[in-house]
């Protein structure tokens, strides 16, 4: 804002230079132009101070869509003057001359000017479409529609004003639509959720019959294969067994054939030996049969007599005299016809 001292004789302004300062004379353009600094007369003074520098407007507005949806826009628009002479023609930027303090309040009234656009141009658009449609396009085709209605319309040049950019920052529908808005999303969304948390129980139900399948099948190859080790610890245990039993077969075999190779062998010595006394005995009974009785008799009585000890008594009988002589003759008969 433009800075004004008061002295006795004049006044002293001075402006930045973003400032557009008009010096008005008793109704007459004395001085005009940025960043002045000068001496008037305050008596018949009278003096506009217009902004040159971009300036913003952030605004709100309301429109309905072709279904007669309520929506807000909400965004900003960066203008500034571009002809300050048009601009001070048509908007008031008088200061006061004592204090260069605004009589007015000109930015209040471009900033209507400019909302009253906008909503014109946001509600072309909107009531163009469905809320839907709108919602999904995005704020793109709305911010284009917004910049191309600045371009088409002359309110903005007649006034001096420039638009630099314009941004819309928001499309919201109310709070109730909003709300059915989601409704179906929030099903569908609820729905895929649902979905998914039953695909997963189907999957880990799934995996758990293939573990159990698994298990079951890991089960049934062991059972398998036990009884594959039991049959075969039972021909191993039968093998065995009849190793076992053929060795000991043969050893009983080799042993009954030792002992009855043995046993002939005892038998053969057996008979020999006794063949050997049969001789012996025959040779024996030979020579025994060619002994007079009567030798034999003396010489069992004396294997007899040799065989004991002592005598207790004795008993001789005439019978027995007799016998004994008679022996005794019949052994030396021959002996003396010999002689």
């Amino acid at each position: 804002m433009a800075q004004i001292k008061r002295y006795v004789l004049a006044n002293q302004l001075r402006a930045e230079a973003s400032q557009h300062i008009q010096y008005f004379r008793k109704g007459t353009l004395k001085r005009s132009g940025k960043g002045l600094s000068f001496w008037f007369d305050p008596n018949g003074a009278s003096l506009t101070e217009i902004p040159m520098n971009d300036r913003e407007l952030i605004f709100m507005i309301k429109g309905q869509s072709s279904d007669y949806q309520d929506l807000a826009v909400q965004g900003s628009v960066i203008w500034r003057v571009g002809d300050a002479d048009k601009i001070a023609s048509r908007v008031d930027f008088g200061i006061d001359i004592n204090k260069g303090g605004r009589l007015g309040k000109p930015e209040e009234q471009i900033n209507s000017v400019l909302t009253g656009l906008v909503r014109e141009f946001a509600d072309v658009y909107l009531k163009d479409k469905g809320v839907r449609e709108l919602l999904e396009a995005g704020l793109s085709p709305i911010q284009a529609a917004i910049a191309a209605g600045f371009e088409a319309d002359p309110t903005l040049d007649a006034m001096g004003l420039e638009v630099v950019s314009i941004r819309v920052s928001a499309l919201s529908p109310s709070s109730e639509l909003y709300r059915a808005l989601q409704a179906p999303t929030f099903e569908s969304l609820q729905q895929k959720a649902d979905e998914a948390t039953f695909s997963r129980r189907a999957l880990a139900v799934d995996k758990e019959r293939a573990i159990s399948e698994n298990e079951l099948q890991n089960q049934i190859e062991l059972a398998s294969r036990r009884k594959d080790l039991i049959a075969r610890e039972d021909a191993n245990a039968r093998s065995e067994a009849e190793a076992k039993a053929g060795a000991k077969r043969i050893m009983v075999e080799a042993d009954s054939a030792a002992k009855i190779v043995g046993a002939e062998a005892e038998a053969k010595r057996i008979r020999a030996v006794e063949q050997a006394a049969a001789d012996m005995e025959k040779a024996r009974m030979d020579a025994i049969a060619s002994v007079p009785p009567a030798v034999m008799f003396a010489l069992a009585a004396q294997e007899f007599a040799g065989k004991l000890e002592k005598i207790d008594s004795l008993t001789v009988n005439p019978d027995m005299l007799a016998g004994i002589v008679q022996q005794a003759r019949a052994l030396m008969a021959p002996q003396v016809m010999e002689k």
